[in-house]
């Protein structure tokens, strides 16, 4: 049986969920370039190169526990002094790992991954020559997963490189990786760019260049290159079943990678751009349901409260389908152009509500900030109408219904009391205690609203209905099909 394993390529081991069939390493070579015609030889550009690459070797304090229960001695006894440290609660041990990473400044600014550094008491960072420099930490950011350093290289006369332009990339372009695998020190591996804009559920941001050139332990943090030299990704993870390289390896994209490294040296954090939305897939059943052609774009489930989005009069149920004059051809587009777009800038949303498209102007607010003070987050939390032909039974949400369902007595609004199996409803998902917020856009009042909403939906010959369901304080939007009569 085959085991899905996601590991660091330094020492220490994290697992990650990743389809069952394969696994993901976190790793420390690269991915993608860009080249027309494949080279005689790559000497030249390594040999100008590998100057520029670091290893990077960090050292963690891990507490270990509590020993094991030791036997009872009477005092003064021999014994007593010889097994006591094994029962000690605190003992803690050092562990050592190794990464790559690359000169950036030749002030001594280095670039690295965040899982590289991650936890470190003690780094240090060693050129291609053995020479060898305490490093501290600048900045790091976790959901890109990039670190920046600082050396102090005093008379060393430090190589540094440039970052490329990653969106110029074309698939089967040359790269070259170049890295501290196993520890072994400076190593180089070819190959081409396999792909592009791969999102391995590695963040929120992912934009990750495959390639397969050849990226093992030790790998992680070192430079992708293209044939001019310049680094257009960051080596970061391996997709494998055994823990070495198959010739899938994931590269963090230099577009992204240069706005991250720009704000940890100047601010020593990131700044990202806030619009303050919960939003989901819009699949071909949601977009058939609400009349909107095409399956592209983001669709918003909830508003955070006192956000630019809420300020702006984005609602539960609209669709967005360019930011900025950036199209969102899929969900995942929209978190990582919101947070590449500057700090207070007045953008153009253009959305798809109620069947006809329009547009908005948000300005945006900071991320961070919003964090900070707590409004990131999850949204907070008459008769009965029995729906046959979804399968299900609501009710208005009362103190006395909220009990009998284990509800927070406060919740109010439109709840599902039964379930009928085997039915549309049952297949998608929904559960007794759900709260039904929305009918596709609009606000679901009642019961009742909700039936005839229902029963106008049928007479217009639609093939079913879209529903903003509410359970355990989070909203998503689930699309159910009518059962045959």
């Amino acid at each position: 049986m085959l085991m899905t394993i996601l590991r660091p390529l330094i020492n220490p081991t994290r697992r990650i969920a990743v389809p069952a069939v394969a696994s993901i390493m976190i790793t420390f070579s690269a991915v993608g370039g860009a080249a027309a015609d494949r080279p005689d030889s790559f000497a030249d550009q390594v040999e100008q190169l590998s100057p520029a690459v670091v290893n990077i070797s960090t050292t963690t304090i891990v507490s270990e526990g509590p020993g094991m229960d030791m036997p009872q001695f009477p005092p003064g006894s021999p014994f007593e002094e010889f097994f006591k440290n094994f029962g000690d609660e605190n003992r803690q041990r050092r562990a050592s790992s190794l990464g790559s990473g690359f000169i950036i400044d030749a002030e001594g600014i280095v670039v690295t991954n965040f899982h590289v550094i991650e936890n470190a008491e003690e780094i240090t960072v060693t050129l291609s020559d053995e020479t060898s420099f305490t490093a501290k930490v600048l900045g790091q950011d976790q959901k890109t997963d990039i670190a920046v350093l600082k050396i102090d290289p005093g008379d060393t006369a430090l190589t540094a490189v440039p970052f490329g332009d990653s969106d110029s990339l074309r698939v089967g372009d040359w790269v070259l990786a170049i890295g501290n695998p196993f520890g072994l020190g400076g190593t180089v591996t070819a190959g081409i760019v396999s792909a592009r804009g791969r999102d391995i559920g590695n963040g929120p941001y992912d934009d990750f260049i495959q390639t397969d050139a050849s990226i093992n332990r030790g790998n992680s943090g070192g430079p992708l290159f293209n044939t001019d030299g310049e680094v257009i990704g960051i080596n970061t993870a391996i997709f494998s079943q055994s823990g070495g390289s198959v010739g899938i390896g994931f590269a963090i994209s230099s577009n992204l990678a240069k706005r991250v490294t720009k704000q940890l040296v100047e601010f020593g954090t990131t700044r990202r751009g806030w619009l303050g939305v919960f939003i989901q897939e819009v699949t071909s059943d949601i977009a058939e349901t609400l009349g909107l052609e095409g399956s592209g774009g983001a669709l918003v489930s909830s508003v955070n409260e006192n956000s630019p989005a809420d300020i702006a009069g984005l609602e539960p149920g609209d669709v967005i389908l360019s930011f900025d004059g950036k199209k969102i051809e899929r969900m995942r587009d929209l978190p990582r152009i919101v947070a590449e777009t500057d700090i207070g800038t007045t953008v153009v949303v253009e959305i798809f509500r109620g069947g006809r498209l329009s547009t908005v102007e948000v300005t945006l607010g900071e991320l961070e900030k919003a964090e900070l003070v707590g409004l990131v987050g999850e949204q907070p939390e008459g008769d009965a109408q029995t729906l046959d032909r979804l399968g299900f039974t609501v009710d208005d949400l009362d103190g006395e219904l909220a009990a009998e369902l284990g509800l927070d007595d406060t919740l109010t609004g439109v709840v599902v009391t039964e379930v009928a199996a085997d039915s549309p409803a049952m297949e998608k998902g929904v559960e007794p205690g759900d709260i039904i917020r929305r009918f596709g856009q609009r606000r679901v009042d009642s019961a009742a609203d909700l039936a005839a909403s229902v029963a106008e939906t049928l007479d217009a010959g639609r093939s079913g209905v879209l529903l903003l369901i509410e359970r355990d304080g989070r909203e998503r939007f689930v699309q159910i099909g009518f059962a045959e009569k």
